[in-house]
């Protein structure tokens, strides 16, 4: 009962904080709405926005690749940085776009974007930690 109120940390509470920020987002992201958007592309191509001017069909693409593929590798803890970048952007894109930096409750609010993003953004600084394939490989 001490510990849980010391301020002191630990290299092992360090490591399991991080293993269980990118494995519980990272499936919350990739269960949630990049697989939602992967078995429904064709579906989501005539309704899919496009903020930034790309285009709808590679503005899905790309969101598919940070919702799905990137989500995937930060779960694995493999290239974790790097599969955080796209993620960012993505929820970026989302929240100040798409969502207008709207934070309230309601569906359809840029809420989840921003945890999202604020996430992701704490990943890409901490790091994968020592329960990664990247801490393996020595990346």
């Amino acid at each position: 009962m001490k510990k849980l109120f010391s301020t002191r940390t630990s290299d092992s509470a360090f490591s399991f904080a991080t293993l269980l920020l990118r494995v519980g987002f990272g499936i919350l992201l990739l269960l949630n709405f990049g697989l939602h958007k992967l078995t429904h592309y064709a579906e989501m191509q005539r309704q899919f926005g496009d903020p930034v001017g790309l285009g709808k069909n590679i503005s899905l693409a790309l969101v598919v690749f940070a919702e799905f593929f990137c989500a995937a590798f930060v779960i694995l803890g493999l290239f974790t940085r790097l599969a955080c970048i796209p993620i960012i952007i993505t929820m970026a894109v989302a929240f100040f776009k798409v969502h207008k930096m709207s934070y309230g409750a309601a569906p359809g609010t840029g809420q989840m974007a921003l945890v999202f993003l604020l996430t992701f953004l704490a990943i890409l600084f901490t790091g994968p930690g020592k329960v990664s394939i990247d801490r393996f490989i020595g990346k």
